[in-house]
């Protein structure tokens, strides 16, 4: 975690300040919630210290990604079950 201090990540995410029961007790869940978390801040959130996405500051992309774009491609590969039932 070069430039993300676990402060932000903590604030950013429920799960991971103190006494809550807003977390996954899952481990695959939590690993999932953090992958989304350092994308959206590495792809999606502009820094003021940078004006750009770290990304875009380590010349990775050249624009900020929404995180609909990101979040696409998981959803196409997971299509949502189909309801049964009443």
């Amino acid at each position: 975690m070069d430039g993300l201090k676990k402060l932000t990540m903590r604030m950013s995410m429920r799960g991971f300040t103190r006494l809550t029961n807003a977390f996954s007790k899952k481990f695959e869940n939590n690993c999932h919630a953090l992958a989304l978390f350092f994308v959206f801040y590495s792809f999606c959130r502009v820094l003021k210290t940078f004006g750009a996405t770290p990304a875009m500051a380590a010349g990775l992309v050249d624009k900020v990604l929404k995180m609909s774009v990101v979040v696409a491609p998981i959803d196409a590969a997971n299509p949502v079950p189909i309801v049964r039932g009443p």
